[in-house]
C-alpha cells in the first residue's frame, strides 16, 4: 500500500493522483456509473446496489440517480431511512457519516476534499481530506454546500442554498452564506409545519 494511500483519511497533504489511488477509485466509480444506469422501477436493484457501494448502508436508504461520488461512494456512511434528491454529489475522498432520518435536497454537496491556499502546493496538486458528520433526522435543503470538516447535529435544519463553513449544533434552523444560526426549533414548530399553517394529524 503507498503512502499517498495511507494519507486519505488523515487530514495530512497528500497526492490524489497516485497511481494506486486512481486505480482503487476507478473501480468505485464504475459501480456508480452503473447505478446511475438503473431505472426508476429497479427499486430492488438499486437497494442491492447501494449496500455494495456505499462503506455503511442502514435499511431503507434511497439516493435518487443520478448520484456523484469520487469515490463511487465507498466512503459514505449512511444510517438508516436516509434519503437523498437527484444529483447529490459526494466528494467523498474521505469519511461522510449521514444519520439514521436524515434527508437530503436535490443538488446538495457534501465535500470532504481541500486544497492548499498556497499556490505553490496547488501548483504541486496537493490535496487534504477532512471528515463531515451529520447527524441524526436533519434535513438539508436543495442546494446547500457542505465544506470539509463540519459536523452538523441531530434535528437540524440547513436552509436551502447555505453553504456550511463551520459546525452547527443540534435542533436548529440555520441558513445563509456562510451558514448561520437563525433559531432554535421550538414550540412554534410544535403547533405550525409552514408558515401559518397548523398542524392538524389525526
Amino acid at each position: 500500500m503507498s503512502g499517498m494511500r495511507d494519507k486519505l483519511h488523515t487530514g495530512e497533504l497528500y497526492l490524489p493522483g497516485d497511481r494506486e489511488i486512481m486505480k482503487e477509485q476507478v473501480i468505485y466509480q464504475d459501480k456508480l456509473c452503473e447505478y446511475n444506469m438503473t431505472k426508476p422501477s429497479e427499486s430492488e436493484k438499486r437497494t442491492q446496489m447501494l449496500k455494495e457501494m456505499l462503506g455503511d448502508c442502514g435499511e431503507g436508504v434511497y439516493i435518487e440517480a443520478p448520484f456523484y461520488a469520487n469515490f463511487g461512494g465507498h466512503h459514505c456512511h449512511f444510517g438508516n431511512m436516509v434519503y437523498a434528491n437527484y444529483h447529490l454529489t459526494c466528494v467523498d475522498d474521505t469519511h461522510i457519516y449521514i444519520g439514521d432520518y436524515t434527508m437530503i435536497g436535490p443538488n446538495v454537496t457534501i465535500a470532504t476534499a481541500g486544497h492548499p491556499i498556497l499556490p505553490e502546493l496547488r501548483e504541486k496538486l496537493y490535496q487534504y481530506n477532512m471528515q463531515v458528520h451529520i447527524g441524526r433526522n436533519c434535513w438539508i435543503g436543495a442546494g446547500a454546500l457542505i465544506m470539509p470538516g463540519v459536523t452538523i447535529g441531530d434535528n437540524t435544519v440547513i436552509g436551502a442554498g447555505s453553504v456550511v463553513t463551520k459546525d452547527i449544533p443540534a435542533n436548529v434552523v440555520a441558513v445563509g452564506n456562510p451558514c448561520r444560526v437563525m433559531r432554535e426549533i421550538g414550540q412554534h414548530d410544535k403547533e405550525y409545519y409552514f408558515r401559518d399553517r397548523k398542524i392538524d394529524i389525526n
